[in-house]
């Protein structure tokens, strides 16, 4: 069976789930090798467990196959719908550890070499890290998305079921937010000349 050409010559995401429900093996293998890591990446920066992410990604690609034969776009996009997905699944894993305290939470432990440029990099990340998670839920997921993640609003506000406006105020507020974290370090992790 030939695959429906789109821009790129790449099948769209659509289109190859449509084919998988129709029982095209090649179509499933060609969407797992797209979505996996978008929704492993997703997974793994909400819930920074590479295992709980696998569990996290696992799970919402079944959920993608079982929804195939009843898949109706309705101008929603398969990315769009499975980031949705993963998200609620990391959700829902976040709320039943609420009990665990963050101390308790092992960091995990990098075996490369350290050097002066890796050193500064993680602090920045850690910094960013620090600073997300002080955001509210929407704002940090708003930034994320849009500024980790590049994602359009359009597509955040499809995801997150807001309006463009309401994406964009949340961004706004939340650089804002990070922008006064940040500050008062820039020195600190060598943003300063």
């Amino acid at each position: 069976m030939e695959l429906p050409q789109t821009a790129g010559s790449e099948s769209s995401d659509e289109a190859l789930l449509r084919l998988y429900a129709k029982g095209d093996g090649r179509a499933a293998i060609r969407l797992v090798n797209r979505l996996t890591p978008m929704v492993f990446s997703r997974a793994n920066r909400l819930l920074r467990d590479n295992a709980e992410a696998e569990d996290v990604t696992q799970e919402a690609m079944l959920r993608l196959w079982k929804m195939a034969p009843d898949w109706q776009a309705d101008g929603a996009r398969v990315s769009t719908w499975l980031y949705r997905v993963t998200s609620n699944l990391c959700l829902d894993r976040l709320r039943r550890k609420r009990g665990v305290a963050l101390e308790e939470i092992a960091e995990p432990v990098d075996s490369r070499p350290e050097i002066d440029e890796m050193l500064q990099a993680k602090d920045r990340a850690g910094a960013l890290r620090k600073a997300l998670d002080l955001l509210p839920e929407r704002q940090r997921h708003a930034v994320i998305l849009r500024h980790l993640e590049g994602w359009t609003n359009p597509e955040i506000a499809a995801a997150l079921s807001l309006s463009v406006e309401a994406v964009e105020s949340l961004i706004a507020r939340g650089k804002g937010r990070l922008k006064s974290l940040l500050i008062d370090r820039k020195a600190e992790l060598g943003l300063e000349p």
